[in-house]
């Protein structure tokens, strides 16, 4: 006996609610989950970041970055002609062609990861900006130009200068953020999973209510693909000119790719959940009437004709 329509109708509104809030948590969850699971795990931000030593906009970028560095020091231990300036500049671009780069490269994304979660997870970091050491990395390339007989390269000096990574007032937000998603990336995805299955068990309809949770799913999976391609454009061009180019684009790329697969995934169990649904609540009354056994005959008997007196 199906409820009546007064009772039918809280039942109806709670389930609606509950399930709107977990489709809007799904997403939430996942970014949640992949900056604190994802991102901030140093070996595979490693594991992501060592392809790019091989793309050929990375190598550019850090060879004219390293280039542009080692001209200023030659500069400044004696004067420096074009063919030196040259030769400095296809030097870097050779280095970054070989093992020792990869290696460098390598390290110096662990050095610079390991100190940013440094700072970001411990509180008496506050009001310090993060710094590390690049020497390492000098004395490769020193070595290698020196190997070239570059002018000059020997007196390059290798310096165990501090180079900031995060300014100080950076740190100290990104570090209450981080905080957040910490907390957030366990309980955000779990809320999500027990207001959808609330949401589904009060339904008056609970069919309808599975097909309007996953429908949810996919529209929230979208959302968080679209604001990934959104926070690539705002995110490059919030770059200062020395980084911004081709080369920042794939290094966006790179970090996001897990983000974006998580997206299509929610939009794929969305949509299959709710096209399941459908397809069960349509064509399984469809059976049920088949299967069902016919019943008695409506109207009236047929008499019988008199039997006949002997």
């Amino acid at each position: 006996m199906s409820p009546r329509p007064r009772t039918a109708r809280p039942r109806t509104a709670l389930s609606a609610a509950l399930i709107a809030l977990a489709c809007l948590l799904a997403p939430c969850g996942t970014l949640a989950a992949w900056t604190a699971y994802g991102l901030a795990d140093t070996g595979r931000y490693v594991a992501v970041m060592a392809p790019l030593a091989g793309d050929p906009d990375v190598r550019d970028a850090v060879a004219d970055a390293v280039g542009d560095g080692v001209a200023g020091e030659v500069a400044a231990a004696g004067p420096l002609h074009g063919t030196v300036r040259d030769f400095v500049e296809d030097a870097a671009r050779s280095f970054t062609r070989t093992d020792a780069f990869r290696e460098g490269w390598n390290e110096a994304n662990r050095t610079v990861h390991e100190a940013v979660l440094r700072a970001l997870r411990d509180d008496r970091t506050a009001g310090r900006p993060v710094t590390v050491d690049l020497a390492p990395v000098t004395a490769r390339v020193k070595d290698r130009l020196a190997e070239d007989n570059v002018p000059f390269a020997r007196r390059i000096p290798v310096r165990h200068t501090a180079v900031t990574v995060l300014p100080a007032h950076e740190a100290d937000r990104l570090r209450k953020g981080y905080h957040v998603l910490d907390v957030a990336a366990f309980w955000l995805p779990l809320a999500a999973v027990v207001f959808a299955l609330t949401g589904i068990a009060v339904a008056a309809c609970r069919r309808r209510a599975v097909t309007a949770a996953g429908i949810g799913t996919a529209l929230g999976g979208a959302l968080l693909a679209l604001a990934v391609v959104i926070g690539r454009r705002v995110t490059l061009a919030g770059l200062p000119g020395a980084v911004d180019g081709p080369a920042a684009g794939v290094v966006y790329d790179a970090l996001t790719e897990t983000l974006r697969t998580a997206a299509w995934l929610l939009v794929g169990l969305g949509l299959a959940v709710a096209l399941a649904s459908w397809l069960t609540g349509r064509y399984g009354h469809l059976l049920s009437r088949r299967r069902a056994p016919a019943g008695p005959p409506v109207g009236p008997a047929p008499s019988r004709p008199p039997r006949a007196r002997l």
